[in-house]
């Protein structure tokens, strides 16, 4: 009742539709107790034959067809009605689920698999459409005909009636038991499921680390024992259930065997008619059936019950980041940055960051570096508030980020990540896409060293107009087709990406694939550099942004991050320490502390763990330090 009632709040936009099908479903329930009252009255009229005229005949016929005809339409309308509810709330919800993990903070994705997630999105919320379009309308329309048929068959005869109900504890008895001991399983079918698309997740994605590493066969074992547990934990739920239909379907036979027995007694004492037999045993058909069908719809319930469980699960979420009922919308900036006695943790047995404090001034170039592990990432993931501090603040243009809303505090943050991300979509697209979602937003003139890039009122060009990508059948946004096109290819240039995507076939609209797929490792980092630059933030965050290109490549970006210098804040996180020499500070950190800060030839001149970094790095060439 609880999963009803939350349901029912859910569904309220649909209350009209799911209201309109219960008539529906009433109606039907109607017809069906009135046709064997009719063919009750037939029988009786045919036992005097010598009454009985073609016209009786006729009328009887006609009558059984209109209401034959009226049921059909009624169920036709329950049916038809109550799936156009379903799917509408099934859309409904999956949205309302998806927008639940936008909400939620990156620490709840620590320990959650892809595809276990996905599940839930679409599995389980898929579930919902089995419980309002046939478990809900099956059990209101069944509860009704068995309390009618309940009536008509006291009205009938009481003594056969009250014997005919024997059974009637049994089934409610072995319903209950099978409720309590098959519910758990379809629970773990649903967990094992999850688990499974997390496992398919996970070997595709990486399917080639598993055929560079010629690791198939040993993934297609552990495969078998994933599909074989899925396998096992069905046919345990599914035998329960193929010992549970069967008992119940014999149950309720036993009904039609008391009626025949002890129905044909009374008529041969002369107690009970032809016809109030023949109206007893049509009822009594009609009585059990919707028993059955409720303990059938014990096991839908059960399997709708396990998936609605999870996909609360993850609507009861609570997010760590949350947004302070007074959050102020934080107004484009300068893009100073301060971090306050700055302290943070994943886990409290192990601090990461220990009272960090610094202040990157507007305009200037900020450098990170440090052994691996030592909270690099974390510093830019606080900036950005996927994380919250421990202890301290960090701050943005003197606003404490925790004041702020987050959707202006991240419109003031390009971030250019280390692992590149990008949509199945044309190159044009990818870049674009900062700009697609900035939701009416306006951005400053992007001063670049071929002039001003004006992006000024683009977002006014951005709505949401869909159409249809007529090669790939997919909905795409507008919002590139109404972008100015020499923007999206100013930014290219920025970011030395042009070159390249001009030589692709179709240039611009080339399709990348999933994740990018189709581009090299450099070529996607410099597509999301081109994406960061486009948006034109104060602030402009690049972790091992040139990890993955070649020297030449590097050396290109370099020229062109140290063109946007002063027009914007950079904060850089780089192993390869030829990126970071011209910052105007560099922050080392090691042990979660920052030991040393400083330009380039200040840290070599204290010869200190910067200067040890750097001739590690370049070993016999340590003369370019």
């Amino acid at each position: 009742m609880k999963l009803v009632k939350r349901l029912l709040t859910l569904a309220s936009n649909h209350i009209g539709t799911m209201i309109f099908a219960c008539v529906g479903i009433v109606g039907a329930a109607i017809l069906n107790l009135v046709t064997p009252a009719l063919l009750r009255e037939f029988t009786a009229s045919i036992e005097d034959i010598e009454t009985l005229t073609q016209r009786t005949l006729l009328i009887y016929a006609g009558v059984l067809v209109i209401a034959y005809l009226v049921r059909a339409v009624c169920r036709g309308i329950s049916l038809g009605v109550a799936h156009v509810a379903a799917w509408r709330f099934v859309a409904e919800l999956t949205l309302k689920v998806y927008d639940k993990m936008e909400q939620l903070s990156m620490r709840y994705y620590q320990d959650k698999q892809t595809g276990e997630l996905m599940s839930r999105l679409v599995n389980d919320t898929r579930q919902f459409e089995l419980l309002i379009a046939h478990s809900i309308p099956d059990l209101v329309s069944n509860l009704l005909v068995v309390i009618g048929v309940c009536i008509m068959m006291f009205t009938i005869n009481v003594q056969l009636a009250l014997i005919t109900l024997i059974p009637v504890p049994i089934v409610i008895l072995v319903s209950w038991l099978y409720s309590k001991k098959v519910a758990p399983m379809f629970r773990i079918n649903s967990r094992v499921l999850g688990e499974l698309n997390g496992v398919f997740q996970d070997n595709l994605t990486g399917m080639k680390e598993i055929q560079a590493f010629g690791c198939e066969e040993s993934e297609h074992e552990k495969m078998i024992d994933n599909c074989r547990y899925y396998a096992k934990v069905n046919i345990r739920a599914n035998l329960a259930n193929a010992i549970f239909t069967p008992g119940i379907e014999f149950a309720t036979s036993i009904g039609t065997i008391i009626v025949v027995l002890f129905g044909g007694m009374l008529v041969l004492d002369g107690n009970m008619a032809i016809a109030d037999i023949v109206g007893f045993i049509m009822y009594l058909s009609l009585f059990y059936t919707p028993l059955a069908v409720l303990a059938r719809l014990v096991e839908d319930m059960q399997v709708a019950s396990a998936s609605a469980q999870r996909v609360f699960e993850v609507l009861d979420s609570e997010s760590e980041i949350k947004e302070l009922p007074n959050a102020v919308e934080i107004p484009k900036g300068e893009g100073r940055i301060d971090f306050e006695n700055v302290s943070f943790h994943y886990n409290p047995a192990e601090p990461l960051l220990d009272n960090i404090s610094f202040t990157a001034k507007p305009g200037e170039m900020i450098a990170l570096v440090g052994p691996t592990g030592v909270g690099k990432t974390t510093i830019v993931s606080l900036i950005e508030r996927f994380y919250d501090p421990i202890s301290g603040a960090v701050k943005i243009d003197g606003v404490d980020i925790k004041n702020a809303t987050l959707r202006s505090l991240r419109s003031q943050i390009s971030m250019v990540l280390q692992d590149v991300f990008l949509f199945n979509g044309t190159i044009a697209e990818n870049i674009a896409y900062g700009i697609s979602c900035a939701d009416g937003r306006d951005f400053a003139d992007i001063t670049t060293p071929s002039g001003s890039l004006s992006v000024h009122g683009v977002s006014d060009k951005l709505n949401n107009v869909i159409h249809k990508n007529p090669e790939t059948d997919k909905i795409i946004s507008s919002s590139v087709r109404e972008l100015d096109m020499e923007k999206i290819r100013e930014a290219a240039k920025i970011a030395h990406a042009d070159e390249f995507i001009m030589n692709m076939p179709d240039g611009y609209n080339t399709l990348i694939g999933e994740r990018g797929v189709r581009l090299s490792g450099g070529q996607k980092q410099r597509i999301a550099i081109a994406r960061a630059v486009l948006r034109g933030t104060p602030i402009l965050i690049l972790d091992e942004a040139t990890s993955a290109v070649d020297n030449e490549t590097e050396a290109e970006i370099q020229a062109a991050i140290e063109s946007l210098a002063g027009s914007r804040t950079i904060v850089v996180i780089a192993h390869r320490l030829s990126t970071v020499m011209r910052a105007d500070n560099i922050l080392v950190l090691e042990k979660g502390k920052i030991v040393e800060s400083g330009r380039h030839d200040e840290l070599l001149a204290r010869n200190g763990l910067y200067a040890k970094l750097c001739r590690v790095q370049y070993g016999s060439e340590a003369v370019k330090c």
